[in-house]
C-alpha cells in the first residue's frame, strides 16, 4: 500500500507542516507513506506527470485557499490516468463543506475534516487491516466518505488532539534546507473574529513548555535561519509567551529569527521590556489591526483596544530591534472608503516596518459567510473568495484600494524610500492621499501595466514629486539619491542622481587616512585604499539644514559591510569635509 501525502505550497521556500505531522503521527506505517511537495508556480501538467510516476494507491491532498484550484484540476485528471487510485482530501478548504466536496468531485473517496493526525492514523490502520471496509469507516470520527454504492456518510466531528502527542517533525533538517520552518506550540484561538476559521475551534491547547524548549533548542543548535510560529495568537497566554521569549533570548545563536503573530494590546510591561532587550532581528511581530473603526471591530466580533496597540507598537518601535508588520483588511462591515482611509492613516502613523493592505476573504464555514446577504457581500466564486463589493464599498472603491495597495508595497513596504517618502508626505493632507494620488499618476501615465526596474521606480517618484511640489524638486532628487545609496553600492550611477563627485582631493585624502587609521570603517582591516573605495561610497549633498536653519553642504560615507539588522540599510557617517 503506497500512500502519498501531497502539498502544493504557495512558494518554494514554504513547507507544509500538516503533511509532515500526519506522516509522523502514523509512523508505524511510515514505510508505506511518502510526501510530495510542489508549488503553485509549477504547471499542473508537471505535477500530474510526477504523481503518475509515483503511482500511489492512495493520493492525499492538503487543501488551502491558495492551492484549491490546482487540487481541483489534478483530482479530475489523475483519476483518468490512475483510475484505481483512491483520493483523500483534508484541510480548511474542504472541512466545512465536505459533503458538497464529495458531490462536486465524484473522483474523491474521503474528506478528512478538522484536525487530521488521529483521523489519518485510523484511516491508514483501516486500509492496512481491512481495506475499504465501510462498516469500519463509519466508526472513524472526522471523515465524510463515499460508499461503493455512491452514498455519502458523515461520521461526525472528532475531538481535538492532545498537542503533546503530535510528534516533532524536524529531527532531520536536511530536507528543509532553504525553507521556512513552521512550528506550532498551541492550537485554537480565544477570540471569535467573524472572518477567521480559527475562531471556530475554541479548544485552546498548548504544547508542554519543556518539550517546546527542547525543540527550539534543536532549531538553535542547527542555526535554522527562520522559525515561523503558526500559533494564531501567540501571546494569549502571558506565562507561555514569556517562557518561550526568555528561552530564545538566553539561548540566542546570533542567527535564527523567530516570527510571531500577536495581539499587541495583550502585551504587559514585562513582555515589552524583555522584547526590547533582544538581539536586533531576533524576533519579528505580525499584528492584525484589521480596522480602527469601532463599529467595524464590534461587528466582526474582534476584541482590540487600538489605543493600547498604538502604545505598544510605538514603545517596541523605539527600541529599533524588532520588525513589526501590521495588517488592515478592506471589505469589512461598516468600513466604507473614507473609514478605511482613516484606519490606514491611524496605522500608518505608527510607522511599522510593513503595513499590509489585505482584502477580505469570505471563507467557507466562517460567520462572515453566514452574514453575506446582510452585508450584501459579493465575492469571487472560486478561491480565494476575495471580496468584490459590500453594502459600504463598491467594486470601484475596491479597485481604487487595490491601486493604493500596490503603491504602498512599492514605496513603503519595500523600505527603499525611507527618507524621501516622509518628506513627500508634507505635500499632502494625509499619508493615504499621497499613495492615492501616486496610484492615479501611475494610471494616467500608463505606468501601472509595466514591470519597472528598481531604479525606474525612483525616477517615477522623482517625476511625481516634482510635478506635485515643483519648488522642492532638487531636494527630492537628493533624497532619492540618498535612499538609493543607502540600500546599494551601485556599479552604474542612475542619470537622475546627476554627476558623481569622484575626483575631489578630500575623498582621496579620506581613504588614504582611513587605510592607516580605522576611524569609521570597522571590519575592513584587510583591504587597501583602492578596495575601500570600491566597497563603500561617499556622496556630497547640498540640502542639509544646520541648527541655524541655513542650507549647507555635507558629505556622507555609506558603509555596506556593516548594515542595520532590521532595515538592511548601510551604516552612514557624516564626514567633516564641510
Amino acid at each position: 500500500m503506497n500512500i502519498l501525502l501531497t502539498a502544493i505550497n504557495a512558494k518554494y521556500i514554504h513547507s507544509n507542516l500538516a503533511v509532515y505531522s500526519l506522516k509522523a503521527y502514523a509512523d508505524e506505517f511510515g514505510g508505506n507513506i511518502s510526501i510530495a511537495e510542489y508549488t503553485i508556480n509549477q504547471r499542473t501538467d508537471e505535477i500530474l506527470m510526477d504523481l503518475y510516476k509515483r503511482k500511489p494507491d492512495i493520493l492525499c491532498f492538503s487543501c488551502y485557499l491558495w492551492n484549491l484550484t490546482w487540487v481541483e484540476e489534478l483530482i479530475r485528471d489523475i483519476n483518468k490516468i490512475l483510475p484505481d487510485t483512491m483520493i483523500w482530501l483534508g484541510g480548511p478548504e474542504v472541512t466545512y463543506d465536505a459533503q458538497d466536496v464529495l458531490k462536486r468531485y465524484p473522483e474523491v473517496d474521503i474528506v478528512m475534516t478538522g484536525e487530521g493526525e488521529a483521523t489519518f492514523f485510523e484511516l491508514v490502520s483501516c486500509m492496512h487491516n481491512t481495506g475499504y471496509d465501510e462498516k469500519v469507516l463509519k466508526e472513524i470520527k472526522g471523515i465524510v466518505f463515499r460508499s461503493r454504492s455512491g452514498e455519502i456518510f458523515d461520521c461526525g466531528r472528532r475531538e481535538t488532539v492532545d498537542l503533546n502527542t503530535v510528534p516533532f517533525v524536524y529531527e532531520h533538517l536536511g530536507q528543509f534546507e532553504h525553507k521556512i520552518i513552521y512550528y506550532e506550540t498551541s492550537r485554537g484561538c480565544p477570540f471569535s473574529c467573524s472572518y477567521c476559521l480559527s475562531s471556530i475551534d475554541k479548544t485552546l491547547r498548548f504544547r508542554n513548555i519543556e518539550l517546546v524548549k527542547k525543540e527550539l533548542g534543536h532549531f538553535l543548535d542547527h542555526n535554522v535561519p527562520q522559525v515561523k510560529f503558526v500559533d494564531r495568537t501567540f501571546n494569549c497566554s502571558h506565562k507561555h509567551a514569556m517562557e518561550i521569549w526568555t528561552y530564545i533570548k538566553e539561548h540566542d545563536n546570533g542567527i535564527t529569527n523567530f516570527h510571531f503573530e500577536v495581539a499587541a494590546d495583550l502585551f504587559c510591561p514585562e513582555e515589552i521590556e524583555l522584547i526590547k532587550t533582544m538581539r536586533p532581528g531576533q524576533i519579528q511581530l505580525e499584528i492584525g489591526v484589521q480596522s480602527t473603526n469601532e463599529k467595524t471591530i464590534a461587528e466582526i466580533r474582534r476584541v482590540m483596544d487600538f489605543g493600547q496597540v498604538s502604545v505598544v507598537v510605538k514603545e517596541i518601535g523605539r527600541s529599533g530591534n524588532v520588525h513589526q508588520h501590521l495588517d488592515l483588511i478592506a471589505g469589512l462591515p461598516y468600513e466604507d472608503y473614507q473609514s478605511f482611509r482613516r484606519s490606514f492613516n491611524h496605522v500608518y502613523a505608527l510607522r511599522p516596518e510593513q503595513l499590509q493592505l489585505g482584502f477580505l476573504k469570505v471563507l467557507k464555514g466562517s460567520y462572515m459567510e453566514q452574514q453575506k446577504d446582510h452585508y450584501r457581500l459579493v465575492y469571487k466564486s472560486s478561491p480565494n473568495y476575495e471580496v468584490l463589493s459590500t453594502r459600504w464599498l463598491s467594486y470601484q472603491d475596491i479597485l481604487r484600494l487595490k491601486h493604493v495597495e500596490e503603491m504602498v508595497e512599492v514605496y513603503y513596504n519595500s523600505g527603499q524610500f525611507t527618507a524621501t517618502i516622509p518628506f513627500l508626505e508634507q505635500a499632502f493632507d494625509d499619508p493615504f492621499q499621497l499613495y492615492e494620488e501616486l496610484s492615479i499618476y501611475y494610471e494616467e501615465n500608463d505606468l501601472h501595466t509595466l514591470n519597472h526596474s528598481r531604479v525606474r521606480r525612483y525616477e517615477i517618484l522623482l517625476e511625481f514629486a516634482s510635478a506635485r511640489d515643483n519648488r522642492r524638486g532638487e531636494q527630492y532628487r537628493e533624497l532619492l539619491t540618498y535612499d538609493l545609496y543607502l540600500r546599494e553600492n551601485l556599479k552604474s550611477r542612475p542619470p537622475f542622481a546627476g554627476e558623481a563627485v569622484t575626483g575631489d582631493e578630500r575623498i582621496r585624502a579620506f581613504y588614504n587616512t582611513e587605510t592607516l587609521c580605522r576611524r569609521y570603517l570597522q571590519g575592513y582591516e584587510s583591504y587597501d585604499k583602492h578596495q575601500l573605495r570600491k566597497m563603500t561610497h561617499i556622496e556630497r549633498f547640498s540640502y542639509t539644514v544646520d541648527r541655524d536653519g541655513k542650507q549647507q553642504e555635507c558629505w556622507l560615507l555609506f558603509d555596506y559591510r556593516n548594515r542595520k539588522p532590521i532595515s538592511g540599510q548601510a551604516t552612514v557617517f557624516r564626514l567633516g569635509f564641510d
